[in-house]
This record gives C-alpha cells, sequence and structure tokens, in this order.
C-alpha cells in the first residue's frame, strides 16, 4: 500500500490517496463500518464483490471502478487472487461536487464508475493504469479532479459550514444548534444534506463519532472499553455498543480481533458470496 494527501488545494474535498496491489490463495474477505467519507475505486485488475450482511434484501454487485457512497451500516468486500487499484477518500461535498449528482441517489449503494462518468471515467482509468508509478498516478488523479472540480457547482454555504462544524467536532455538535447558528428549520438543513451529503445531519453526526472511535482504535488499541465511550462523547457503554453493532455490524472486541496489520482494513470470515447472496434476495 502507498498513501498520499491529496494536494493541499484539494483538502477541503479529497482526504486521501491510497494505492494497493495484493495478492491472497484464496478469496479473501474484509469489513467496511460506515464511514463519513465517500469512496472511490479505480481498479487495474480483477473484479471485487461487494455486498451487505445487514442488508438481506439488497443484491451483492460484482463491480471494477466504482463508487461507493455513504451508508449507516457495514459493508463486506470480496476478491479472489489478487487486486490492484487506487482507492480516492473524499468527503461528501467533494463527492457532490465531482459527480454531480445527489448523494441521496447513491447513498448506501455501489454504483460502477462508467455509469456516473462515462467515457471520461474510462479515460481517466487507463491514465491511471498507464502512469509510470504511484506518484505519477497521485499527481494525475491531483490534475483531473481539480480539473473537475473548477467546473462544478460548489455546495450552498448552509450545507457547508454545517459539514464544516460536524467535521470539526467529530459529531459533537447538535442539530438543534446547527440550525440556531445557521437560523434555519431542521427541515430545511435534513433536505440540504439529503441532496448534497446523502444522510442526516443528525446521523452523519453519530458516524463521525463512530469514526473518532476506530481512529483510536487504530492508533492506540484499547485498554476500558467504557473509558473509550466517554472519552469519544458516548453517555454509557450500552450506547457505544450500539452505535459499533449497527455501524460495524460486530461487537468491539470482535472488531479489534479482526484489525489487520499495516493499515490493511478488517478482516471478515463470513462464508458466502456476492452469487449467493443475489440468488438469495430473488
Amino acid at each position: 500500500m502507498v498513501e498520499r494527501t491529496p494536494h493541499a488545494g484539494l483538502g477541503p474535498h479529497i482526504r486521501r490517496y491510497s494505492g494497493y496491489q495484493e495478492y491472497s490463495t484464496g478469496p479473501f474477505r474484509r469489513r467496511e463500518p460506515a464511514t463519513a467519507d465517500a469512496v472511490l475505486i479505480i481498479s487495474f485488475g480483477p473484479s471485487i464483490d461487494v455486498f451487505y450482511p445487514e442488508k438481506p434484501a439488497c443484491a451483492g454487485q460484482r463491480c471494477r471502478s466504482f463508487f461507493a457512497g455513504l451508508d449507516d451500516g457495514p459493508a463486506l468486500t470480496e476478491y479472489a487472487g489478487s487486486q490492484h487499484g487506487v482507492q480516492v477518500d473524499l468527503t461528501p461535498l467533494g463527492a457532490h461536487m465531482l459527480l454531480g449528482v445527489p448523494m441521496h441517489e447513491v447513498a448506501g449503494r455501489v454504483v460502477e464508475l462508467d455509469d456516473l462518468l462515462g467515457a471520461d471515467g474510462r479515460r481517466l482509468v487507463e491514465r491511471l493504469y498507464d502512469a509510470p508509478g504511484w506518484a505519477a498516478r497521485f499527481d494525475l488523479l491531483d490534475a483531473a479532479i481539480a480539473k473537475r472540480l473548477g467546473e462544478s457547482t460548489p455546495p450552498s454555504p448552509d450545507v457547508a459550514w454545517a459539514w464544516s462544524r460536524l467535521r470539526g467536532t467529530r459529531g459533537g455538535v447538535s442539530v438543534g444548534t446547527l440550525t440556531e447558528e445557521l437560523g434555519c428549520s431542521r427541515r430545511h438543513l435534513a433536505r440540504r444534506f439529503r441532496e448534497q451529503v446523502g444522510m442526516p445531519p443528525k446521523l452523519i453526526g453519530r458516524v463521525l463519532r463512530f469514526e473518532r472511535v476506530t481512529a483510536r482504535l487504530a492508533r492506540e488499541g484499547v485498554a476500558r472499553w467504557a473509558d473509550v465511550a466517554l472519552d469519544c462523547g458516548y453517555y454509557d457503554q450500552s450506547h457505544f455498543n450500539r452505535d459499533f453493532r449497527e455501524f460495524a455490524g460486530i461487537t468491539p472486541s470482535e472488531y479489534m480481533a479482526s484489525l489487520l496489520p499495516g493499515g490493511g482494513g478488517i478482516a471478515a470470515d463470513e462464508v458466502t458470496s456476492v452469487q449467493d447472496l443475489t440468488a438469495a434476495a430473488a
């Protein structure tokens, strides 16, 4: 894995680039908890299966390059043999500008890059694949994303301000406080967030608080769950456990036991396949 921070001018919209190439001797699964980032996967290799263990009626998908919108529950990804590509982590407002679609239309979904960007997306994949190394690929992404963002409509000032407050407090500011400071109704703010973020402000605040927990666990490990819960803004450990189960699909202890070394994600041991889930949903 190779990571780089995007150009400083893209900082409000693009959080991280991650280049990856890995191999496995058999099917390998990862758990993808809920996150406040939208994700763009640009694949140079075989397809990846994506499915949702908490949503049995939602058919799994086999994808190559794709966009994953915000979700309030976990997903599983699976590949067999190898995978190779780039992951771009975007803020919701950055994704809204980059794609030019209402975010509620892609929330909780995986959408093929071709369906969103058409020929422009295909050309970007080809250029990235042909680039001579990761530094050149990241430079190319900086230029391509900056061009597209420069041609897009910026987010509305009220949503941009509310998002900044939520991100800056890691979900610690209430919706009531946001609407008072903005001088607008809850309904107005929820409608704007639905279009430009994809989640209501209260829910995205909860996800941001959960992200604070997972970032701490990855950085420090854990001594006492009750201390982690209180330090990260939960009123008790049962509240903390409920959010963990909802957003990750597993307990905090199971999460810690599943962390892969070197920032490699979270292993999942569910024995299933995208074909099985699609057949079950039908």
